[in-house]
């Protein structure tokens, strides 16, 4: 791409400005947080017998976002092993995003570009609970395709996301009661003339995090003349405005807050799926997983609505779906 099409396809990206100098800022900053090492782009391995697996996890699983344990404060051996960390060690490792806006990013206008945004809110929420300080966490910045596997690895304790729980992913990692309720929606030029999750779609070239639900589901309908796969969501948005796919699908709240970094691209179409967020955790974390439900419980009885205030209300509005923390479902036996 010449220098005169670059420059043509940055007019008129008003905020995106800013962002660019965030994203910036977060590459200065990427040594301060462990990241993944490549592994091929997110895709699994093995064959007929991996997706076999994965066809019979996901007809035998229903209703992912109910399939967590029951609350419980009470401690363990995985919350007793992070209370022992000695020292500066003594932090919850977490897994973030630092590149959504108003969910994990480094804001340019904050001292040191600190991470901020409603994920963020929720780590400091559950180090405070915990460890009795907000502040007692270790970030590290995981890529859209890696976060199962930081967390199946133990490279974190847990990943807060915007992951969404789904059947396939619980056969690796188990998940909170969910924190938030979204779906996957089209974004898109205003000028263009996709019209949503539709025909308009064909002979498009349509973007979609490795790994990500979004990815997943394009790949199984066929949707896209041509799917392209990028480590990031942000990514995505970058590769619209340079012109070099024409649509992105990702779940509405991240799109919305795509959206509000670029005035030249909108939400097209409703979200054509529902999805939860939840904290992701090893499967035999128990008493960190129940002692998780229990802070949520109490996050939406206090902080949850400030915080989606603050962050998410500007963008998807006060009186949504996605505007009310969404009511929690737990095993029967548990």
């Amino acid at each position: 791409m010449n220098a005169r099409r670059v420059r043509a396809a940055l007019r008129g990206w008003g905020g995106v400005g800013a962002m660019a100098v965030l994203c910036a800022l977060a590459l200065a900053f990427v040594l301060l947080l462990p990241l993944s090492r490549p592994n091929g782009g997110g895709q699994d391995v093995g064959g007929q017998s991996v997706t076999t697996a994965r066809q019979a996890r996901a007809k035998a699983c229903t209703d992912p976002e109910k399939q967590t344990l029951s609350p419980s404060g009470a401690d363990g051996r995985t919350i007793d092993a992070i209370k022992a960390r000695k020292g500066d060690d003594r932090k919850i490792i977490v897994g973030v995003d630092q590149n959504s806006y108003r969910w994990g990013y480094r804001n340019p206008n904050t001292k040191g570009a600190e991470l901020e945004g409603f994920d963020i809110d929720l780590v400091h929420r559950i180090a405070q609970d915990i460890l009795g300080d907000p502040d007692a966490v270790q970030f590290k910045a995981i890529p859209t395709s890696q976060r199962t596997e930081a967390v199946r690895t133990g490279r974190v304790d847990m990943v807060v996301r915007t992951m969404t729980i789904t059947c396939d992913r619980l056969g690796d990692v188990a998940f909170s009661a969910p924190y938030f309720k979204t779906g996957q929606q089209v974004l898109a030029p205003k000028s263009s003339s996709i019209t949503g999750y539709d025909d308009t779609l064909a002979h498009q070239r349509v973007c979609a995090a490795a790994g990500s639900t979004a990815y997943t589901r394009l790949d199984d309908d066929k949707k896209a003349g041509k799917l392209v796969a990028v480590p990031n969501q942000l990514d995505c948005l970058v590769r619209l405005q340079l012109g070099e796919v024409d649509a992105v699908v990702t779940d509405a709240a991240l799109a919305a807050s795509q959206a509000a970094q670029d005035p030249t691209v909108e939400l097209k179409g409703a979200p054509f799926t529902t999805d939860y967020y939840g904290v992701a955790m090893k499967k035999d974390a128990t008493d960190l997983i129940r002692r998780v439900n229990q802070i949520l419980v109490q996050y939406r009885a206090s902080g949850w609505q400030a915080s989606y205030d603050k962050w998410l209300s500007a963008t998807l509005g006060t009186d949504s779906g996605p505007s009310k923390p969404p009511a929690p479902e737990y095993q029967r036996k548990s």
